[in-house]
């Protein structure tokens, strides 16, 4: 996945979906009809998306995520919701995770979840997140999630075929030799409200044996999965009160344990890893500092590393990198342009943030990327000239680079 004359340029997933296949997923959900023609769309409109991306100067495109329904043209749960239809174990619920008011108390050395409602950077910025003209989950769909109440098994299979055949055909139309998809990760499938298992850890492994068949389909296609793990780095701010680091990097070792157990055995570089703080558009004045991540992201035995570096909580965090040791076979795909904001980046600027890494690590060891997925975040015009400015500072690096 290293450069050999050029900074390859790639995202971190989720691309605006069409009006056409927004229309088509509400449908679907509300009254299943013609799947043939549904699935004709889904193909015709994974064809456009990866050659809307090889027309934006990206080269390791993927499907948009076009496979993960989106319920609404802003939603910040699309790469995690879609994994109820693919998991077994699991009954419908009709908990909003961001209306929950449940709060759950932790303690030292024993660290839980609280709800979403009760997180602590909702908690000190409460009139802003509860005021719908503040720019916070605005235009937001309410969702309900689901609850495990039995024994959790993979049940995507045809789904993940599906997702696979539909890239590799839009791939091949396109020009390229091959894409990544994304794929959730055993941490942030077990975030839910859990009935059946006796323990945390339980619940985290099992998640971790059903989502390997997902990563394993992908990998077995000749594609790069690209393991989304907001848990990571999120659950920080889902404890209240704020635990030592000590306790929370034990709280997530079980993660990062699971999320090792479950890729075992599969080839590194085919392996992508995206660490970010949760995306939605808040202050994130809580934030668990990258510093106190860093090595436990390198310790998840993946071949390259995709984590937040653009927007204007993290940017200054790229210095952390002068003190890390990457395995010389290993490349990172920071963020160089952000979801966060409506402004474009200029691609002077994001050449800039390409050549601070590039500096560090090796010319030979940076993708460029986006911070988080584009799709339901930022309006769909905002989203692709924000990409045609990744592909261009890409391109000025390249230039100053190689020179």
């Amino acid at each position: 996945m290293q450069n050999t004359d050029f900074i390859q340029t790639t995202h971190a997933g989720s691309l605006p979906r069409t009006p056409e296949l927004l229309a088509a997923n509400a449908a679907q959900a509300e009254n299943p009809g013609d799947a043939e023609a549904f699935e004709s769309l889904l193909a015709a409109s994974v064809q456009g998306i990866v050659a809307k991306q090889r027309e934006a100067g990206i080269t390791m495109p993927n499907d948009g995520e076009y496979g993960h329904t989106m319920s609404n043209s802003v939603d910040y749960g699309a790469w995690w919701n879609y994994s109820f239809s693919r998991l077994g174990g699991l009954t419908p619920g009709g908990v909003d995770r961001w209306q929950n008011a449940e709060q759950v108390r932790s303690e030292p050395g024993k660290v839980r979840l609280t709800s979403f409602t009760d997180r602590r950077d909702r908690q000190r910025f409460n009139e802003a997140y509860n005021d719908p003209t503040s720019g916070i989950l605005t235009g937001r769909k309410p969702g309900s999630q689901p609850t495990v109440t039995g024994p959790i098994t993979y049940i995507g299979h045809a789904a993940v075929q599906r997702d696979i055949d539909h890239l590799k055909k839009a791939l091949a139309e396109n020009g390229f030799e091959t894409g990544f998809l994304p794929a959730l990760s055993p941490g942030s499938a077990s975030r839910l409200a859990n009935e059946h298992y006796a323990s945390d850890e339980e619940l985290v492994y099992a998640c971790a044996d059903a989502m390997r068949e997902e990563y394993t389909a992908i990998i077995d296609a000749g594609l790069t999965v690209q393991i989304d793990d907001p848990s990571i780095a999120e659950n920080w701010d889902m404890i209240n009160p704020e635990p030592s680091v000590e306790d929370y990097l034990a709280f997530t070792q079980l993660r990062v344990d699971a999320l090792n157990y479950a890729i075992r055995g599969l080839p590194q570089e085919q392996i992508r890893f995206h660490l970010c703080w949760g995306s939605w558009h808040g202050p994130h004045t809580t934030d668990l500092p990258f510093k106190d991540l860093a090595q436990t992201m390198l310790s998840i035995n993946a071949g390259s590393y995709s984590f937040e570096a653009a927007n204007v909580r993290h940017e200054h965090e790229w210095k952390v990198w002068r003190e890390l040791t990457l395995p010389e076979e290993k490349a990172v795909v920071p963020g160089v342009v952000s979801h966060a904001t409506n402004v474009v980046e200029h691609p002077e600027l994001v050449a800039d943030r390409i050549e601070r890494f590039a500096q560090i690590l090796g010319r030979e060891r940076v993708i460029a990327s986006t911070d988080c997925g584009l799709g339901g975040r930022i309006h769909p015009q905002i989203a692709w000239a924000k990409l045609e400015s990744l592909s261009e500072g890409a391109r000025l690096a390249t230039q100053r680079l190689w020179s």
